[in-house]
């Protein structure tokens, strides 16, 4: 996190540093950083294993499974593609307010630190649930400050995740999300919610 990022989002340098962990801190053998990782995480707690993904593609649980990806997740997404009913959707090109798809098509609808970008995140949290099928699971990361509750930016300046000279509109933050971020998952209707941390606090996914 830059300086001005970090003054916009009133935070201290000790939660900047656990920010950029969730980026910069990767694996040695995969390089996937801890926001991939969490994620993994959550999907691999979905499918009830603890083997690697790319183990699970080719059984015929794995040809079977149907997967939205919202914008790309870093390196877990080569691996989502192999699944057999795999089907990305560009953010924002999809509009998470209205996803182009029929209620009930997919098994797990994954996006990665897209929902702070997004006017309405409950709206958007219960078009993700609606397009699950029974059973289905959402599984998501955004940023977290987790000593503070969710602030909603509305009313504020501009805050944008990238250089404010070249980024686009799409990529303003919405929502600063806090130690509350679960009760938006609620409140969209599901009924668990399930955290997957990573060397806490830097990245936990939800499910």
């Amino acid at each position: 996190m830059w300086d001005s990022l970090i003054a916009e989002w009133q935070i201290s340098r000790a939660e900047a540093d656990y920010v950029d962990r969730q980026q910069g801190e990767t694996c040695n053998s995969c390089g996937s950083n801890l926001r991939s990782i969490a994620l993994g995480e959550a999907v691999r707690s979905f499918l009830g294993t603890r083997e690697p993904l790319r183990t699970a593609v080719g059984t015929e649980a794995g040809r079977k499974l149907s997967i939205l990806e919202i914008n790309e997740a870093g390196t877990l997404t080569p691996v989502l593609r192999q699944f057999g009913g795999y089907v990305f959707g560009a953010y924002p090109e999809v509009d998470m307010h209205a996803i182009p798809y029929p209620s009930g098509t997919f098994d797990i609808v994954i996006h990665s630190d897209t929902l702070e970008h997004v006017p309405n995140p409950v709206h958007a949290l219960s078009e993700c649930r609606r397009v699950l099928k029974p059973g289905g699971a959402l599984c998501f990361t955004v940023p977290i400050i987790v000593g503070r509750m969710t602030r909603d930016r509305a009313g504020l300046p501009k805050s944008y995740h990238g250089d404010p000279t070249t980024a686009t509109d799409d990529l303003i933050v919405r929502t600063e999300f806090g130690a509350d971020a679960w009760t938006y998952v609620m409140e969209a209707g599901f009924n668990r919610v399930t955290i997957h941390a990573v060397g806490y606090p830097a990245r936990r996914a939800s499910r």
